[in-house]
């Protein structure tokens, strides 16, 4: 299994609790995070060696990624493990994923490429590369179906993860925050470059914030120790320590719980505060020239999950040069201060929440069960 980024770790946890009931003396291995170890996933390289977004933001790093790839690569075709299962990230898995096929190694890959929302043209490759699809948005079952890969959709294994009813007082206990002060919550990505490109302006929009209501408090979790040293780093650069912002490391789902409102980074995050009932303003900045090719390239006008599954600007999204800490702050403070879009934000979420939720963890691990049955009957004909 490969997991890329964070977001993916917690997601492949969820298929994992589902799996390793059915398989207990399994060896599963590869590249994942914390959440995918507490299975006894054991991991060959740091995870946060692949973090990285952005067309441009790769080039730099081209050589280090593609000899991770091909290294794995070629451990996994000596090894020829009874399946592969990519977890997202597309770039790295998907051509891993092909070559494991193309030498007779069953693969899967677990939550589907946006193809919906960009180069769909990607779904040929998926085709060649995938041997069984994992989705975990329901309408994109038909489009894989009309594709000729086969598919199962298992639901949003968040759905599962984050309750239905939010506890906000027991979270603002958990985090030591006051009870009777309003919290914002940022989350400016978990990417090292998500953090360069979209702190400076979310750091401004809090103190803007500030300046319209003192008593405001800020948390801000960290995906890891990295990060935290340097989002610190980037408060104390920026003059911003006097926000006296509660950095956290972890504890993503407890901040958001915590919120009234969330400056949330475009990605799974935002779909997490969506199903943590939370108003939002979703944005985001990277390199321009990163920007300028994917605008161009993009199917519907939006990019926030919640609004892609919505089909509409349920919340605000400022992006790239639009996403000014003026305009964050403007558009957050409306967020916080219209308590009947509040009420009708927990309605959709809530609408949303269910239609995402099934048993993830179990529908997934028979998925996988199913296609090594497949392969074992394989191997017994061909013996």
């Amino acid at each position: 299994m490969v997991a890329g980024e964070s977001s993916g770790d917690l997601l492949a946890s969820r298929l994992l609790s589902g799996l390793r009931p059915r398989l207990p003396d399994a060896r599963m291995h590869g590249i994942g995070g914390p959440h995918m170890a507490e299975y006894g996933f054991i991991s060959d390289w740091p995870m946060d060696k692949l973090t990285v977004r952005g067309l441009f933001e790769v080039v730099p790093r081209y050589r280090e990624l593609k000899g991770i790839q091909n290294t794995l690569r070629d451990q996994l075709l000596a090894e020829r493990p009874a399946v592969f299962i990519g977890i997202d990230y597309p770039g790295f898995n998907l051509g891993l994923e092909q070559q494991l096929r193309e030498a007779g190694i069953p693969t899967m890959h677990f939550i589907g490429p946006q193809i919906w929302a960009w180069r769909g043209g990607r779904i040929k490759k998926i085709a060649r590369a995938v041997s069984h699809m994992l989705v975990i948005f329901p309408f994109e079952e038909e489009i894989y179906r009309k594709a000729g890969v086969p598919v199962t959709y298992v639901g949003h294994p968040l759905a599962e993860v984050i309750p239905m009813e939010p506890n906000q007082a027991a979270a603002r206990d958990a985090l030591g925050l006051r009870q009777d002060r309003r919290v914002v919550a940022i989350l400016p990505g978990s990417r090292m470059s998500e953090l360069k490109y979209n702190t400076a302006s979310f750091l401004g929009a809090a103190r803007l914030l500030q300046q319209r209501e003192a008593q405001l408090q800020f948390v801000a979790p960290m995906a890891g120790d990295k990060q935290r040293a340097y989002f610190e780093q980037l408060i104390a650069e920026t003059g911003s320590a006097d926000l006296g912002i509660h950095v956290v490391s972890g504890k993503s789902h407890v901040a958001m719980e915590a919120a009234d409102a969330v400056l949330v980074a475009s990605g799974t995050a935002s779909l997490e505060v969506a199903l943590y009932k939370k108003p939002m303003v979703i944005a985001y900045k990277m390199m321009r020239a990163s920007y300028a090719i994917m605008r161009h390239m993009n199917y519907q006008p939006w990019v926030g999950l919640p609004n892609i599954l919505a089909r509409e600007f349920v919340v605000p999204e400022l992006l790239q040069d639009a996403a000014t800490p003026q305009a964050l702050a403007d558009a957050l403070w409306k967020q916080l201060d219209d308590p009947a879009h509040c009420q009708r934000l927990r309605q959709r979420f809530t609408d949303m929440h269910h239609a995402l939720l099934r048993d993830t963890a179990n529908l997934s691990a028979q998925a996988v069960c199913a296609l090594l049955d497949r392969r074992q009957a394989r191997l017994s004909l061909g013996g």
